[in-house]
């Protein structure tokens, strides 16, 4: 293991040697002239967060710097993922948002004192990713930028803009495959495109960025991280890619397109009726407003996903829809933050989510990251001390002993759309399979489920009976329903049920058929951009199981006095609370 660290480490420090090389190379070619075209911005911002800026109020990656007249620059930076996200300057899309001469200024001030500290190719801002996403902000607020500027500065904006278009050309095949590559080369090839004498960078550029198109987007839309919220993202930097060249009167390349084409439906597979993404595998929600935007950007029409998208399954009816993970965690590189949620699902009802996982605990620090990759912390059947996929036990955090699909057969019924599926995750460890058969009726006001464990062969049999006959109580395993921090939950009908209360007034019901203990227990909701986890509260059955079969039915279902139709104008804006 300490070779592997010490192997890793040393192969980091060269690529960062070699960046840094390449940007004080660039740094001595001619600078260009200016624009070919002005600009147009493409990037969203948040008003919220671009005055938090303002006010000095730094919160990223889940730590808060409150520095009140101290230059983005010089405040203590606690992470090195605070690092990155300063680097990569995205936070201009939040000062542009707010668009007064205040938040002007700010966005002046600390892009030309970027200049100043880094701009010979210190910090750890020169990686091909975080260059395409700076460059990216810089050329999309070149008038946010330049106003009011002289000479001098001006010159030193596009030398700069020069010196990392050059960086990119050549160091664009360091960044790793995947989001951080797609980064790379939209950044390469809006800086080909804008800036005169550039122009040669484009073609190759955006040849490359096809070819990654065709390995990294596979057949039904998906990437290998199964990330919706990454796949979000890589979808539009390929929108903005291909508008780029459009616009300029150049070809998108054939695979580009196709990519963008397979994309879109599973997008749309993997949106909730409130419009958020499902959160798993180290995705949010997306910014708000963010997915519609690329959607109608990419000019893909609405065309029902033929199958599972990207191994998630899509229930919806009437204003509920419902989205199950139906395949295995991500493995290997693609599984630095891959969940084990094989059969997790989230509900939303309308625009107020329901039952969620728990999320990423990534912002909120490594302890955090691993638990919520856990079974335990999502909304599915967990067996006591066991996901259903596990971390490899030389430390490494990465899961292994992957749960496998067993039974997959979703169907349509008279009652509703209608998933029957089964993994392996306990098989190893219990000679137990899980199977999970979930009914949302039509109209999307009952969610019916089904939760088994079974041993089916006579080797899971042989299995399992020697652990029964070590343990007089049997196995334990729960089921658990995390439920949003916006909903307020009580038990109810003698602790039989519990009752979901939803901003919008919607009542929810849960019941269960009596084969287990129910309880209400404390949990967590982790939201990127908050700077602590929000408290929460889940559903919880637990049972033994003492046979070659365990079974617990249950249903959520609204309220019959609540209507069909609520207007729910009321909804919080989540990037404007701390």
């Amino acid at each position: 293991m300490a070779g592997v660290t010490r192997s890793a480490w040393w192969q980091e420090a060269w690529v960062q040697a070699m960046n840094r090389l390449a940007a004080r190379r660039a740094a001595r070619a001619e600078p260009a002239a200016g624009f070919v075209s002005q600009p147009e911005p493409r990037t969203i911002g948040l008003f919220a967060r671009g005055k938090q800026l303002v006010a000095g109020n730094f919160l990223f990656a889940g730590h808060l710097v409150e520095a009140p007249g101290i230059g983005i620059w010089d405040i203590t930076r606690p992470s090195p993922t605070f690092e990155a996200e300063l680097q990569g300057f995205a936070w201009l899309d939040d000062l542009a948002a707010v668009g007064d001469p205040v938040s002007r200024k700010r966005a002046q001030d600390w892009t030309f004192d970027w200049i100043n500290r880094y701009g010979k190719g210190q910090g750890m801002g020169w990686s091909p990713d975080l260059t395409g996403r700076r460059l990216i902000r810089w050329i999309n607020h070149a008038i946010l930028l330049l106003t009011g500027q002289d000479r001098q500065r001006a010159l030193a904006y596009y030398h700069s803009l020069s010196q990392q278009t050059l960086f990119l050309s050549r160091r664009w095949q360091a960044a790793s495959p995947g989001l951080p590559r797609f980064e790379a080369l939209t950044g390469l090839i809006y800086a080909g495109l804008a800036l005169i004498g550039m122009e040669n960078h484009v073609d190759p550029a955006a040849a490359a960025l096809a070819r990654e198109c065709e390995r990294e987007v596979d057949a039904q839309g998906g990437i290998p991280t199964r990330n919706p919220e990454e796949l979000l993202e890589v979808f539009t930097l390929l929108t903005w890619a291909a508008q780029a060249l459009s616009d300029a009167g150049r070809i998108v390349p054939a695979a580009h397109l196709a990519a963008i084409a397979r994309i879109a439906p599973t997008l749309r597979a993997l949106r909730h009726a409130d419009g958020g993404l499902a959160r798993f595998h180290g995705g949010g929600r997306g910014l708000e407003g963010r997915l519609d935007h690329a959607l109608a950007n990419s000019g893909v029409k609405p065309a029902p996903h033929p199958g599972p998208a990207m191994g998630f399954i899509r229930l919806s009816g009437g204003r509920s829809s419902v989205i199950i993970d139906a395949t295995s965690p991500p493995q290997g590189l693609a599984g630095a933050s891959a969940h084990a949620s094989t059969l997790a699902f989230e509900l939303t009802s309308g625009r107020r989510p329901v039952v969620v996982n728990c999320g990423s605990g990534a912002p909120f620090g490594a302890d955090w990251h691993r638990a919520s990759r856990a079974t335990q912390s999502h909304s599915t059947l967990a067996v006591d001390g066991y996901s259903s996929s596990r971390f490899a036990r030389d430390g490494r955090e990465v899961l292994v002993d992957l749960a496998g699909i067993t039974v997959l057969d979703p169907t349509g019924t008279e009652d509703g759309p209608h998933l029957l599926a089964g993994h392996d995750g306990w098989r190893g460890t219990h000679g137990l399979t899980h199977l999970r058969d979930l009914t949302l009726s039509h109209d999307g006001r009952h969610l019916n489920g089904v939760d088994m464990l079974t041993a089916d062969t006579a080797s899971d049999r042989a299995r399992l009976g020697t652990l029964l006959g070590r343990q007089k109580d049997g196995i334990g395993f729960s089921l658990r329903f995390h439920l949003h921090p916006d909903t307020d939950a009580a038990l109810d009908m003698g602790g039989t049920a519990v009752s979901i209360a939803l901003r919008s007034g919607e009542i929810w019901v849960f019941r269960h058929d009596g084969q287990a203990k129910l309880t209400l227990e404390p949990s967590v909701y982790l939201e990127k951009g908050r700077l602590m986890p929000r408290a929460t509260k889940q559903i919880l059955l637990t049972a033994n199981l003492r046979d070659f079969e365990g079974r617990i039915g249950w249903t959520l279902a609204k309220a019959q006095d609540t209507p069909l139709a609520i207007r729910d104008l009321d909804r919080e804006d989540a990037a404007s609370r701390p």
